[in-house]
């Protein structure tokens, strides 16, 4: 019995870890750190940027952003899904990059920045619309993907009109 005990006990923390890492606890944690960038990201661009252009877009992703992490928030938290208060490490060298341009070279290494992070999200909630089990991260996505791509080619006509290729 005391080893049955046992057994049940530590197992515990391997259902947690297990619960925590499927494919949609994946997609709830990455679409968060992802959020938290664009805002950060977006409020750097309404500092920084040279061009108004990339102001209201940095403006747009800070507004459109925001919103979407506070709904996601919500969603998480009724399923009990803890997610991440800060954007991803690789961002963090992305912000350090940001950080030491200025005028058009930080212009144009936003936008790049821009077309990769939103082309990497539409396929994360791409993927989340066909192959999730959760049936309302599977709605979310659903939601969100035309804001995400509206984004996309928003920040794809700025990056054409700047000679940045797609």
């Amino acid at each position: 019995m005391k080893y049955l005990v046992l057994v049940a006990l530590t197992a515990l923390p391997m259902a947690a870890f297990a619960a925590n890492s499927t494919p949609d606890m994946h997609f709830y944690k990455s679409l968060a750190a992802g959020g938290l960038a664009e805002v950060r990201d977006g409020q750097l661009a309404q500092d920084k940027g040279a061009d108004q252009k990339i102001k209201d877009f940095g403006a747009m992703m800070v507004k459109d952003h925001s919103a979407a992490n506070q709904e996601l928030m919500a969603l998480a938290q009724s399923k009990g899904v803890t997610l991440p208060t800060s954007p991803a490490m690789t961002a963090h060298s992305t912000k350090m990059q940001l950080d030491a341009l200025s005028g058009a070279t930080f212009d144009k290494a936003y936008v790049k920045g821009q077309i990769k992070a939103h082309k990497g999200t539409v396929a994360l909630l791409q993927k989340e619309i066909a192959s999730g089990q959760d049936a309302q991260a599977r709605a979310f996505a659903q939601k969100v993907l035309p804001t995400v791509q509206s984004h996309l080619e928003a920040i794809e006509g700025i990056g054409s009109g700047m000679g940045i290729k797609r």
